[in-house]
């Protein structure tokens, strides 16, 4: 079979590889549909996350189950199923809390020694604790399978921003950020039932994305003019909630500023150095909580999924552009200069 392998710095490149098999009798193998590049994939791919030569990469998928090992009691071959970013037991302490990112057993695609998403195929650990089913003639609807397959990270991770955060039905919740995580977490907050939500970004066409999920302003500034705007904007106050969804200093500390006091700040950007602009004493002195990390997808695509299915949410927007697999390594460089938002990936 056919999979991305990452050999270095913008260096991508599609390579045949070993078909993936039943090794232990908890796995499956899931024939891959559609699959896509993430916003953090963009740190291996600049150098600034280390990678070995030749890994897999790729952590966002939906398929066919092709093959079930002897212990798989959920999952039988023609399933189509979603995947999170993150491979679970289903059964630790971790997993029954609803964290299965902590999952002893867990993992992420793509690491040494595991399939990526971005293949023909992917060998999935712990079947039962990690895939999630799908209606079977979703896979031949080419309407919904983007927001499905949103599912499997950037829209959980913008509801972990959101849960995080602690945004409630008539609250001013604002949103650092307009990649794709940024954009989900204001339809999160939208469907949390949020009054007013102020997009930060500065690209109009990601920008009307989050108006189309329902922000009601955004603003274009950065640093402290953005800290003004927003202020502004909410008589001087801020918002209840904040959603950080970029990972830098400097986002992380726009973000504590914007927060009114008493309000949450809920965070998914990954991190790119050690404190990220995190002020303590600010943060006391204003009674602003922080909540967050990395989002424990498998916990929220089942009510997640329930409103995808019916229609009352929609975050397939956030695919601005589809490639084949031979195309993958394009969508790298669109995504790296910022000419595609997300790109999918169908076979």
């Amino acid at each position: 079979m056919r999979a991305t392998l990452i050999h270095g710095p913008h260096d991508i490149r599609i390579e045949e590889v070993p078909d993936p098999r039943i090794e232990h009798p908890t796995d499956a193998v899931v024939r891959v549909l559609n699959a896509c590049i993430c916003g953090s994939d963009l740190w291996a791919y600049r150098g600034v996350a280390p990678r070995v030569a030749g890994q897999r990469i790729g952590h966002e998928f939906l398929g066919i189950v092709e093959e079930s090992g002897s212990e798989v009691t959920g999952f039988t071959p023609g399933d189509l199923v979603l995947a999170p970013f993150v491979w679970s037991d289903g059964v630790c302490v971790h997993c029954r809390a609803g964290l299965q990112t902590s999952c002893p057993h867990g993992g992420f695609w793509g690491e040494v020694g595991s399939d990526g998403g971005q293949g023909e195929a992917v060998r999935v650990p712990y079947a039962d604790g990690t895939l999630v089913q799908l209606p079977k003639d979703a896979a031949t609807d080419t309407a919904l399978l983007p927001g499905l397959l949103a599912l499997s990270d950037v829209m959980s991770t913008g509801h972990h921003a959101a849960v995080s955060a602690r945004v409630r039905p008539g609250s001013t919740v604002a949103v650092v950020g307009d990649g794709a995580v940024g954009l989900c977490g204001v339809l999160a907050a939208r469907r949390l039932g949020a009054d007013r939500i102020i997009a930060l970004g500065r690209h109009p066409s990601r920008t009307d994305i989050a108006l189309k999920f329902g922000a009601t302003d955004v603003v274009a500034e950065r640093g402290e003019t953005a800290i003004e705007a927003v202020r502004e904007l909410t008589g001087g106050l801020g918002a209840h909630a904040v959603l950080e969804a970029v990972g830098t200093e400097e986002a992380m500390r726009t973000a504590i500023s914007i927060a009114r006091d008493g309000g949450a700040v809920g965070y998914v950007g990954v991190p790119h150095s050690g404190s990220a602009g995190v002020d303590l004493r600010q943060m006391f002195n204003r009674n602003v909580a922080l909540a967050g990390g990395v989002a424990p997808a498998r916990a929220y695509i089942p009510e997640l999924l329930a409103d995808v299915l019916a229609g009352a949410i929609d975050p397939g927007p956030v695919f601005d552009h589809t490639v084949g697999l031979d195309g993958v390594p394009g969508g790298y460089r669109a995504m790296d200069e910022r000419s595609a938002l997300k790109v999918r990936i169908t076979f």
